[in-house]
Protein backbone atom coordinates (compact mmCIF):
# COMPACT_ATOMS: atom_id res chain seq x y z
CA UNK A 1 0.00 0.00 0.00
CA UNK A 2 1.71 3.31 -1.13
CA UNK A 3 1.50 5.98 2.01
CA UNK A 4 0.33 9.29 1.95
CA UNK A 5 3.11 11.87 2.00
CA UNK A 6 0.77 14.95 2.20
CA UNK A 7 -3.05 15.27 3.18
CA UNK A 8 -5.09 18.42 2.57
CA UNK A 9 -8.64 18.91 4.73
CA UNK A 10 -11.10 21.92 4.15
CA UNK A 11 -8.27 23.81 2.99
CA UNK A 12 -9.03 27.60 3.27
CA UNK A 13 -7.33 31.51 2.55
CA UNK A 14 -9.05 34.63 2.59
CA UNK A 15 -7.68 37.81 2.36
CA UNK A 16 -10.07 40.80 3.46
CA UNK A 17 -10.42 43.40 1.65
CA UNK A 18 -9.85 47.12 2.53
CA UNK A 19 -13.48 48.59 3.35
CA UNK A 20 -14.33 52.52 2.44
CA UNK A 21 -14.71 54.90 5.05
CA UNK A 22 -18.76 54.75 3.78
CA UNK A 23 -18.96 51.00 4.64
CA UNK A 24 -17.18 51.46 8.12
CA UNK A 25 -19.53 54.29 9.45
CA UNK A 26 -22.45 52.31 7.81
CA UNK A 27 -21.62 49.36 9.74
CA UNK A 28 -21.20 47.01 6.62
CA UNK A 29 -19.69 43.49 7.07
CA UNK A 30 -15.81 42.90 5.74
CA UNK A 31 -15.32 41.12 2.51
CA UNK A 32 -13.17 38.89 1.29
CA UNK A 33 -11.36 37.29 -1.32
CA UNK A 34 -11.93 33.38 -1.62
CA UNK A 35 -9.11 32.63 -3.02
CA UNK A 36 -8.91 28.73 -1.60
CA UNK A 37 -12.39 27.88 -0.26
CA UNK A 38 -12.52 24.07 1.04
CA UNK A 39 -10.16 22.40 -0.81
CA UNK A 40 -9.22 18.70 -0.28
CA UNK A 41 -7.05 16.16 -1.65
CA UNK A 42 -4.23 13.91 -0.71
CA UNK A 43 -0.77 13.13 -2.50
CA UNK A 44 0.91 9.51 -2.42
CA UNK A 45 4.76 8.85 -2.10
CA UNK A 46 6.70 9.02 -4.96
CA UNK A 47 3.74 10.40 -7.29
CA UNK A 48 3.04 13.55 -9.34
CA UNK A 49 0.00 15.22 -8.48
CA UNK A 50 -1.53 17.85 -10.52
CA UNK A 51 -3.44 21.05 -9.96
CA UNK A 52 -4.75 22.80 -13.11
CA UNK A 53 -7.34 25.43 -13.82
CA UNK A 54 -7.17 29.07 -15.43
CA UNK A 55 -5.31 32.29 -13.95
CA UNK A 56 -7.14 33.49 -10.73
CA UNK A 57 -8.76 29.70 -9.51
CA UNK A 58 -6.51 29.38 -6.69
CA UNK A 59 -3.27 27.08 -7.87
CA UNK A 60 -0.55 28.99 -6.90
CA UNK A 61 -1.99 30.15 -3.07
CA UNK A 62 -2.68 26.22 -2.76
CA UNK A 63 1.03 25.72 -3.10
CA UNK A 64 2.24 28.28 -0.98
CA UNK A 65 -0.05 27.18 1.62
CA UNK A 66 1.28 23.67 1.14
CA UNK A 67 4.75 25.05 1.65
CA UNK A 68 3.96 27.12 4.18
CA UNK A 69 4.96 30.19 3.22
CA UNK A 70 1.21 31.83 4.10
CA UNK A 71 -0.98 30.80 6.52
CA UNK A 72 -3.89 29.78 6.13
CA UNK A 73 -7.42 30.55 6.99
CA UNK A 74 -8.87 27.46 7.88
CA UNK A 75 -8.43 23.72 7.21
CA UNK A 76 -5.86 21.20 7.96
CA UNK A 77 -2.82 20.64 6.49
CA UNK A 78 -0.91 17.15 7.06
CA UNK A 79 2.70 15.86 5.75
CA UNK A 80 4.45 12.51 6.53
CA UNK A 81 7.99 13.34 7.29
CA UNK A 82 11.26 11.43 7.43
CA UNK A 83 14.13 12.48 9.18
CA UNK A 84 15.01 14.77 11.80
CA UNK A 85 10.94 16.25 11.73
CA UNK A 86 9.94 13.15 12.47
CA UNK A 87 11.88 12.29 15.55
CA UNK A 88 10.60 15.81 17.21
CA UNK A 89 8.21 16.17 19.73
CA UNK A 90 4.84 13.70 19.69
CA UNK A 91 2.57 17.04 20.64
CA UNK A 92 3.52 17.91 16.70
CA UNK A 93 3.43 14.45 15.11
CA UNK A 94 0.67 12.62 15.46
CA UNK A 95 -0.05 9.29 13.37
CA UNK A 96 3.03 9.76 11.65
CA UNK A 97 2.06 13.07 10.27
CA UNK A 98 3.08 16.25 11.35
CA UNK A 99 -0.10 19.53 11.31
CA UNK A 100 0.95 22.51 10.07
CA UNK A 101 -1.05 24.06 12.32
CA UNK A 102 0.49 23.09 15.48
CA UNK A 103 4.30 23.33 14.06
CA UNK A 104 5.98 25.98 16.47
CA UNK A 105 8.53 28.24 14.34
CA UNK A 106 11.34 26.64 15.44
CA UNK A 107 10.36 23.62 13.61
CA UNK A 108 9.34 25.28 10.52
CA UNK A 109 13.56 25.57 9.18
CA UNK A 110 13.12 21.18 9.61
CA UNK A 111 10.08 21.64 7.41
CA UNK A 112 11.71 23.55 4.86
CA UNK A 113 14.18 20.92 4.17
CA UNK A 114 11.53 18.39 3.02
CA UNK A 115 9.10 20.89 1.26
CA UNK A 116 10.15 22.90 -1.24
CA UNK A 117 8.84 25.43 -4.24
CA UNK A 118 10.32 25.72 -7.66
CA UNK A 119 8.20 29.48 -8.57
CA UNK A 120 7.46 30.25 -11.49
CA UNK A 121 8.85 33.31 -12.89
CA UNK A 122 12.75 31.84 -13.48
CA UNK A 123 14.14 35.39 -13.47
CA UNK A 124 12.39 37.19 -10.57
CA UNK A 125 12.48 34.49 -8.15
CA UNK A 126 16.50 34.88 -8.27
CA UNK A 127 18.09 37.68 -6.90
CA UNK A 128 20.24 39.59 -9.35
CA UNK A 129 22.92 40.68 -7.49
CA UNK A 130 23.78 37.45 -6.46
CA UNK A 131 26.13 34.75 -8.30
CA UNK A 132 24.98 31.52 -9.22
CA UNK A 133 27.24 29.95 -5.99
CA UNK A 134 26.07 32.43 -3.74
CA UNK A 135 22.42 31.47 -4.76
CA UNK A 136 22.94 27.60 -4.14
CA UNK A 137 25.38 28.10 -0.86
CA UNK A 138 22.53 30.53 0.84
CA UNK A 139 20.14 27.64 1.54
CA UNK A 140 23.40 25.89 2.96
CA UNK A 141 24.06 27.85 5.34
CA UNK A 142 21.11 29.01 6.88
CA UNK A 143 20.14 25.44 7.43
CA UNK A 144 23.99 24.89 8.86
CA UNK A 145 24.67 22.20 5.99
CA UNK A 146 28.63 21.39 4.93
CA UNK A 147 31.07 22.00 7.53
CA UNK A 148 33.30 24.40 5.37
CA UNK A 149 33.38 25.93 1.84
CA UNK A 150 34.65 22.84 0.80
CA UNK A 151 31.85 20.77 1.36
CA UNK A 152 29.20 23.06 0.71
CA UNK A 153 31.11 23.84 -3.01
CA UNK A 154 31.07 19.96 -3.82
CA UNK A 155 27.04 19.93 -3.15
CA UNK A 156 26.84 22.93 -5.27
CA UNK A 157 28.57 20.80 -8.03
CA UNK A 158 26.91 18.08 -7.64
CA UNK A 159 23.25 19.75 -7.61
CA UNK A 160 24.04 21.64 -10.66
CA UNK A 161 25.35 18.43 -12.86
CA UNK A 162 21.95 16.67 -11.76
CA UNK A 163 20.36 19.82 -13.41
CA UNK A 164 22.45 19.52 -16.77
CA UNK A 165 24.51 22.56 -16.10
CA UNK A 166 27.94 21.55 -17.03
CA UNK A 167 30.65 22.06 -16.05
CA UNK A 168 29.36 23.52 -13.13
CA UNK A 169 32.59 25.86 -13.53
CA UNK A 170 31.39 27.72 -16.11
CA UNK A 171 28.13 28.67 -14.10
CA UNK A 172 29.07 29.39 -10.28
CA UNK A 173 30.64 32.91 -11.31
CA UNK A 174 28.10 34.12 -13.34
CA UNK A 175 24.61 36.18 -12.58
CA UNK A 176 21.19 35.10 -13.77
CA UNK A 177 20.98 37.46 -16.44
CA UNK A 178 24.01 36.10 -18.11
CA UNK A 179 21.78 32.84 -18.40
CA UNK A 180 19.10 31.71 -20.70
CA UNK A 181 15.41 31.10 -19.68
CA UNK A 182 16.31 27.41 -19.85
CA UNK A 183 19.28 27.67 -18.08
CA UNK A 184 17.74 30.03 -15.43
CA UNK A 185 15.21 27.85 -14.43
CA UNK A 186 17.36 24.91 -13.65
CA UNK A 187 19.05 26.90 -11.17
CA UNK A 188 15.26 27.26 -9.20
CA UNK A 189 15.56 23.49 -9.78
CA UNK A 190 18.77 23.11 -8.33
CA UNK A 191 17.95 25.94 -5.26
CA UNK A 192 14.70 23.80 -4.69
CA UNK A 193 16.41 20.30 -4.36
CA UNK A 194 19.84 21.33 -2.61
CA UNK A 195 18.38 20.89 0.65
CA UNK A 196 17.31 17.11 -0.26
CA UNK A 197 13.58 17.27 -0.23
CA UNK A 198 11.14 14.71 -0.38
CA UNK A 199 8.04 17.00 -1.68
CA UNK A 200 8.22 19.62 -4.17
CA UNK A 201 5.59 21.82 -5.27
CA UNK A 202 6.26 22.73 -8.93
CA UNK A 203 4.51 26.32 -9.44
CA UNK A 204 4.09 26.33 -13.38
CA UNK A 205 7.73 25.76 -13.93
CA UNK A 206 7.71 25.68 -17.79
CA UNK A 207 4.97 27.84 -18.51
CA UNK A 208 7.88 31.01 -19.14
CA UNK A 209 9.77 28.99 -20.89
CA UNK A 210 10.10 28.71 -24.67
CA UNK A 211 7.98 25.85 -26.39
CA UNK A 212 11.78 24.25 -27.22
CA UNK A 213 12.56 24.11 -23.90
CA UNK A 214 9.46 22.90 -22.36
CA UNK A 215 10.04 19.18 -22.96
CA UNK A 216 14.09 19.42 -21.98
CA UNK A 217 12.63 20.50 -18.46
CA UNK A 218 9.75 18.40 -17.59
CA UNK A 219 12.09 15.46 -18.81
CA UNK A 220 14.70 16.59 -16.47
CA UNK A 221 11.70 16.95 -13.44
CA UNK A 222 11.10 13.59 -14.28
CA UNK A 223 14.71 12.04 -14.73
CA UNK A 224 15.08 13.75 -10.85
CA UNK A 225 12.15 12.62 -9.51
CA UNK A 226 13.15 8.60 -10.24
CA UNK A 227 17.21 9.66 -8.75
CA UNK A 228 15.89 11.66 -5.93
CA UNK A 229 13.08 9.83 -4.80
CA UNK A 230 10.55 12.68 -5.15
CA UNK A 231 7.02 13.83 -5.31
CA UNK A 232 5.96 16.93 -7.06
CA UNK A 233 2.73 19.06 -6.50
CA UNK A 234 2.75 20.23 -10.33
CA UNK A 235 0.96 23.14 -10.81
CA UNK A 236 0.08 24.40 -14.12
CA UNK A 237 -3.12 25.53 -16.52
CA UNK A 238 -1.84 23.94 -19.78
CA UNK A 239 -3.65 20.24 -19.62
CA UNK A 240 -1.41 18.96 -22.45
CA UNK A 241 1.44 19.79 -20.04
CA UNK A 242 -0.42 17.86 -17.31
CA UNK A 243 -0.85 14.76 -19.60
CA UNK A 244 2.79 14.43 -19.94
CA UNK A 245 4.18 14.53 -16.35
CA UNK A 246 0.70 14.05 -13.81
CA UNK A 247 -0.34 10.53 -12.49
CA UNK A 248 -3.64 12.20 -10.99
CA UNK A 249 -4.92 15.76 -11.35
CA UNK A 250 -7.64 17.73 -9.81
CA UNK A 251 -9.15 20.88 -11.71
CA UNK A 252 -9.93 23.65 -9.72
CA UNK A 253 -12.15 26.68 -10.48
CA UNK A 254 -12.77 29.47 -7.90
CA UNK A 255 -11.01 28.32 -5.47
CA UNK A 256 -12.68 24.92 -5.44
CA UNK A 257 -11.65 21.21 -6.85
CA UNK A 258 -14.23 20.53 -9.00
CA UNK A 259 -13.14 17.27 -10.30
CA UNK A 260 -10.63 14.61 -9.95
CA UNK A 261 -9.00 11.76 -11.29
CA UNK A 262 -6.20 9.76 -12.79
CA UNK A 263 -4.55 11.80 -15.77
CA UNK A 264 -5.76 9.05 -18.38
CA UNK A 265 -9.47 8.77 -16.96
CA UNK A 266 -9.69 12.31 -16.83
CA UNK A 267 -8.44 13.06 -20.36
CA UNK A 268 -10.88 10.40 -21.81
CA UNK A 269 -14.33 10.46 -19.62
CA UNK A 270 -14.38 14.05 -18.59
CA UNK A 271 -17.23 14.31 -16.39
CA UNK A 272 -17.77 18.12 -15.58
CA UNK A 273 -18.60 20.78 -17.74
CA UNK A 274 -15.74 23.04 -16.79
CA UNK A 275 -13.05 20.00 -17.49
CA UNK A 276 -14.48 19.48 -20.95
CA UNK A 277 -14.29 22.76 -21.70
CA UNK A 278 -10.47 23.00 -20.70
CA UNK A 279 -9.87 19.83 -22.81
CA UNK A 280 -11.69 21.28 -25.97
CA UNK A 281 -9.43 24.34 -25.30
CA UNK A 282 -6.24 22.20 -26.10
CA UNK A 283 -5.10 22.25 -29.82
CA UNK A 284 -5.43 19.06 -31.70
CA UNK A 285 -2.45 18.29 -33.89
CA UNK A 286 -3.66 18.31 -37.44
CA UNK A 287 -1.58 17.42 -40.63
CA UNK A 288 -3.77 18.54 -43.35
CA UNK A 289 -4.32 22.78 -41.48
CA UNK A 290 -1.34 22.50 -38.53
CA UNK A 291 -3.88 22.76 -35.68
CA UNK A 292 -7.88 22.71 -35.45
CA UNK A 293 -8.96 24.12 -31.56
CA UNK A 294 -12.46 22.77 -31.17
CA UNK A 295 -15.66 24.51 -30.18
CA UNK A 296 -15.33 25.39 -26.25
CA UNK A 297 -18.88 24.98 -24.54
CA UNK A 298 -19.03 27.89 -22.11
CA UNK A 299 -18.85 31.78 -22.23
CA UNK A 300 -18.19 34.61 -20.45
CA UNK A 301 -15.42 35.01 -17.71
CA UNK A 302 -14.51 33.77 -14.32
CA UNK A 303 -15.88 35.68 -11.74
CA UNK A 304 -14.62 37.35 -9.17
CA UNK A 305 -13.04 35.44 -5.95
CA UNK A 306 -14.99 38.60 -3.89
CA UNK A 307 -18.23 37.92 -5.03
CA UNK A 308 -18.51 34.17 -5.38
CA UNK A 309 -22.01 33.22 -7.28
CA UNK A 310 -24.35 30.89 -4.52
CA UNK A 311 -24.70 28.09 -5.68
CA UNK A 312 -22.59 25.91 -8.25
CA UNK A 313 -19.69 28.68 -8.76
CA UNK A 314 -19.60 27.52 -12.12
CA UNK A 315 -23.18 27.74 -13.49
CA UNK A 316 -23.29 31.49 -14.34
CA UNK A 317 -21.03 29.53 -17.48
CA UNK A 318 -22.18 26.25 -17.59
CA UNK A 319 -24.57 25.52 -20.39
CA UNK A 320 -26.26 22.75 -18.82
CA UNK A 321 -27.23 24.72 -16.19
CA UNK A 322 -30.19 24.08 -13.62
CA UNK A 323 -32.51 25.25 -10.94
CA UNK A 324 -30.83 23.57 -8.04
CA UNK A 325 -27.34 24.47 -9.97
CA UNK A 326 -28.30 28.25 -8.81
CA UNK A 327 -29.56 27.32 -5.32
CA UNK A 328 -27.53 25.13 -3.75
CA UNK A 329 -23.30 24.45 -3.89
CA UNK A 330 -23.14 20.43 -5.17
CA UNK A 331 -20.88 18.54 -3.13
CA UNK A 332 -17.69 16.38 -4.10
CA UNK A 333 -18.64 12.71 -5.04
CA UNK A 334 -16.91 9.53 -6.23
CA UNK A 335 -18.61 8.09 -9.34
CA UNK A 336 -16.44 5.34 -8.93
CA UNK A 337 -12.71 4.18 -10.20
CA UNK A 338 -11.66 6.82 -7.52
CA UNK A 339 -13.21 9.95 -9.57
CA UNK A 340 -14.29 12.79 -8.17
CA UNK A 341 -16.62 15.50 -9.58
CA UNK A 342 -18.85 17.96 -7.89
CA UNK A 343 -22.12 18.42 -10.53
CA UNK A 344 -25.33 18.12 -9.99
CA UNK A 345 -25.66 16.31 -13.40
CA UNK A 346 -23.99 13.26 -11.20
Amino acid sequence: MVDKILIVEDLRKYYPIRRSLSEILMFKRGRYVRAVDGVSFYVNDGEVYCIVGESGCGKTTTGRLVTKLIEPTGGVIRYKPSSALARINNEFVVGGYVDYRRLPKKYVKLLRREVQIIFQDPYGSLDPRQTIYSILEEPLVIHGIGNDRKEREELIFKVLEDVKLSPPEEFINRYPHMLSGGQRQRVNIARALILGPKLVVADEPVSMLDVSVRAEILQLMMDLKISRGLTYVFITHDLAVANYICDRVAVMYLGKIVEEADMLKLVNEPLHPYTKALISAVPEPNPSNRFKIREVPIVGEVPSAAAVPPGCRFHPRCPYVMDVCRREEPPIKDVGGNHLVACWLY
